[in-house]
């Protein structure tokens, strides 16, 4: 009984908005679970914006961003393509490629995504550069109680990972918005200056639940 209380009490604990300034998530290694799960209360998207910075020596596909609704598996998905040395995201389970040659391992990369479902267009900053702006999917929203995750693909709402599409390595300051962030907001989010917080999931104010083996440490940062 003392045991199912303590459990319990730590999945409460893991749900309350904590302030993640100046940590990050290391991911030590390759695996089908471990994994942390962001939670946010939207249920409708007809634009967003997602940053994440992440660092990683991985010479696989990986995934960076996972959210999956009962309707679509790959709701949002941001998704490095080894093969075809591209990012390959999706919007409501379907996929366009952005060729990228300056997604280099063991460095910090700086990644935002954005998509509109009245124009259907979807861009991705890397590191401050934007790529050209794509035709994904227009005309509906993705609706529906979202699973976030980072760390593993879902292949099913919440489930169906798969070792070799984990990511390994560490991740910080991931924000989600539910519009498109102008280009100055992107850059100053890019530089880490300031810049307002995701509306959906904010670092500084982030509720999440670790599952596995994920660490929260301090954010290694480059001395001068």
């Amino acid at each position: 009984m003392a045991l199912l209380l303590l459990l319990a009490m730590l999945t409460v604990c893991a749900a309350i908005p904590q302030d993640l300034s100046g940590k990050m998530f290391t991911f030590p290694q390759e695996t089908n679970r471990a994994h942390v799960k962001l939670i946010t209360t939207r249920q409708e998207f007809s634009a967003l914006t997602v940053c994440h910075r992440s660092i990683t020596d991985l010479k696989r596909t990986h995934v960076l961003f996972s959210m999956s609704t009962s309707s679509f598996a790959n709701g949002v998905l941001i998704y490095w393509n080894e093969a075809n040395k591209q990012f390959s995201p999706y919007i409501r389970d379907i996929s366009i490629g952005f060729q990228r040659q300056d997604y280099e391992s063991d460095m910090w990369h700086s990644i935002c995504t954005t998509w509109d479902s009245g124009s259907g267009l979807m861009q991705l900053w890397i590191d401050g550069k934007p790529s050209i702006r794509k035709f994904v999917t227009s005309g509906s929203s993705i609706k529906g109680s979202p699973i976030i995750t980072i760390g593993q693909e879902q292949d099913n709402h919440g489930g169906g990972f798969d070792a070799k599409q984990s990511f390994v390595g560490m991740m910080s300051d991931v924000h989600m918005w539910d519009h498109i962030l102008t280009p100055c907001e992107i850059q100053d989010y890019m530089a880490e200056m300031y810049f307002t917080p995701g509306n959906v999931l904010n670092w500084s104010a982030l509720e999440f639940q670790i599952v596995d083996r994920v660490l929260i440490e301090d954010k290694q940062m480059t001395c001068h």
